[in-house]
């Protein structure tokens, strides 16, 4: 929508256009009270810049191109709002965006109640910053605040959101606690406490929680969504079923139609049932839904495992009574392999579930490693240079895999590639499509793309393989390639930079390798141990390869499509999705070759 107000002269280049936006909230006529990151795009070559503006001002770009653009607006609490604009002629574009809450999002509102001028001062410009998802700045005005009237609900439960957005659960805890104590008709208070305690493993205690917030909003989807939950940990499947139907269809209402964690909990109340058919079609929803949850590799595998399992016994879903057979209340948990853990918020280790294998098959083990060493070393003879188009999700998750804040960026990539007779060299380079800035969370992965590179001839030796049969990805018969890093020998593949310094990371995989030409389909690795020094606790990646054909010089190549990573880092859990597509492949003479830059393996940077 266009707005009415009086247009304003903007100095701008010749031939050339002015948007300018006002974002404005849903709640009020009046502009957003919070600092909002607005992204132009153009969509001829998807190419564009990007503003923070602070709350209640307009953002302005400047001498843009003349063409058609995607404006994209995110502020925290909100949902993302798309809008085009044609800036055709050279003038000023007025534009006006609304902006939608997430039903999901905590609401923070001035706290009220008797205190001090100096306590509400201190409070009001905690609460601009919490808005703006600035938490440092706002602990310390809290801090001030709190100290002045410790006994205030609203202080408490302001300081208890902080620590929950800072993954500090038991002080969360303790402040929600009191908030809930002080104010015990908030239904906000009581849902930020049950779902701080379903973090902590405290069920019984979330449960009573969320119970009381559902008197309270009764029409509330999140209540049931996390009601669901704590239900289900308490093994009451019946009442977790009823709570998970009631999240999905009051979701729908909100506009929350995205395959949520209530998917996840119905599905697995109906295996506890014993309503196998039930419980996998809920499964399959979810992953129909949302096809970049960071779970979806976990359901997946469950309901693989699922299909090839026998019939489950239902079980009790009622609390647990000493008359109650402890066979009947675990047949859940009796299941051939064990049910996703909703706390789980990235797959699991690469040891912990081993994939089935085709019985009777044997696996020739050195065969497979040559073949596939041999399809590596054609990749770096044919590449010098390969560019692509890529696209990067980034989201910070809490303990359930569910998203706190995400972004996205669109790259320019190209690597080179340069062999030596000891080892291979890649260079990566990136090229943001939008004005440069900080990597999200200020965290740089570079690197994973290549991670097939480890069965190349020259770096087979640094890793213990082992073939552990023959099973298949996709359909398509594979041996697996169980890996691991020796760590009596220098590791040029995978490492951690963060000040300057390298922190050595080990990895331990698996790889999905073709029966028929070796190539190589998938890897999915981990690191070996944590690095304690830099609070790495662990990292996990997947990266999936696919034939990419180049007509102009009538060759295919195997090349990563997709990379996720999965990051605990300083409390602080991060979900990562690389995708490339558009290849574009370079061919240099050897004089130009020599000279690439000699950087190896695969490295992450903070």
């Amino acid at each position: 929508m266009r707005t009415m107000a009086p247009v304003t002269a903007y100095e701008t280049a010749a031939n050339t256009a002015v948007i300018v936006v006002q974002v404005f909230a849903e709640e009020k006529p009046v502009p957003l009270d919070r600092s909002a990151r607005l992204e132009l795009a153009s969509l001829a070559n998807h190419r564009g810049v990007f503003l923070i503006v602070p709350s209640h001002e307009r953002a302005v770009f400047r001498s843009v191109e003349l063409g058609k653009y995607e404006i994209s607006v995110t502020a925290l609490g909100y949902l993302t709002a798309h809008q085009e604009v044609n800036a055709l002629i050279p003038k000023t574009e007025t534009i006006d965006i609304v902006l939608h809450r997430d039903p999901s999002a905590v609401t923070l509102n001035e706290a009220s109640g008797v205190m001090p001028r100096k306590a509400r001062k201190e409070a009001s410009q905690a609460l601009s910053l919490l808005k703006s998802g600035q938490l440092a700045d706002a602990q310390k005005h809290l801090e001030n605040a709190y100290q002045l009237a410790p006994s205030n609900a609203d202080l408490n439960f302001l300081t208890g959101y902080l620590h929950f957005e800072r993954h500090d659960y038991a002080q969360a805890a303790t402040y929600l606690s009191t908030a809930a104590t002080l104010n015990p008709h908030s239904a906000q208070v009581l849902t930020l406490l049950g779902r701080t305690n379903l973090q902590r493993e405290n069920y019984a205690a979330a449960r009573s929680a969320l119970e009381q917030a559902l008197l309270i909003e009764p029409e509330d989807w999140l209540v049931h969504d996390l009601l669901a939950e704590a239900y289900f940990r308490q093994k009451e499947y019946e009442k977790a079923r009823d709570e998970a139907q009631i999240a999905i269809v009051k979701g729908k209402v909100h506009g929350r139609n995205d395959g949520s964690a209530a998917r996840i909990i119905l599905g697995q109340a109906l295996l506890g049932l014993g309503r196998k058919d039930e419980g996998i079609r809920a499964l399959e929803t979810f992953l129909n839904e949302s096809p970049q949850n960071p779970l979806v590799y976990q359901v997946r595998a469950l309901v693989t495992r699922l299909k090839k399992s026998d019939p489950i016994p239902p079980a009790d879903a009622g609390p647990m009574r000493t008359e109650t057979k402890p066979s009947q209340v675990d047949s859940v948990e009796a299941l051939p392999d064990p049910l996703l853990s909703m706390q789980t918020w990235r797959p699991p280790d690469v040891d912990a579930v081993k994939p089935n294998v085709v019985p009777g098959i044997a696996c020739k083990g050195e065969e497979v490693l040559a073949e596939a060493g041999k399809r590596v070393q054609e990749l770096t003879q044919d590449i010098t240079r390969i560019a692509a188009e890529e696209n990067l999700f980034h989201q910070t998750l809490d303990d359930a895999g569910v998203s706190t804040s995400s972004e996205t960026r669109k790259y320019d990539y190209v690597a080179a590639v340069s062999a030596e007779p000891r080892s291979v060299f890649i260079q990566e380079y990136r090229s943001s499509k939008v004005a440069k800035v900080d990597d999200p969370d200020r965290i740089s992965s570079t690197g994973f793309a290549i991670l097939a590179l480890l069965f190349h001839p020259q770096l087979q030796g640094d890793f213990d393989f082992d073939c552990e049969g023959q099973g298949e990805w996709r359909g398509q018969a594979s041996w697996l390639i169980h890996f691991r890093q020796r760590h009596d020998l220098p590791n040029r593949m995978h490492s951690y930079d963060v000040g300057g310094r390298p922190f050595r990371a080990d990895l331990k995989g698996r790889a999905w390798i073709s029966a028929d030409k070796f190539q190589i389909l998938r890897i999915e690795a981990d690191m070996v141990d944590p690095i304690r020094e830099i609070q790495l606790l662990s990292e996990h990646q997947t990266v999936e390869y696919g034939p990419v054909p180049f007509a102009q010089k009538n060759v295919s190549l195997w090349l990563p499509k997709v990379a996720e990573i999965y990051i605990d880092l300083r409390k602080h859990h991060y979900y990562r999705r690389h995708s490339f597509d558009h290849y574009e492949l370079f061919s240099v003479d050897s004089e130009q070759k020599d000279k690439v830059p000699p950087v190896t393996g695969s490295s992450s940077q903070e």
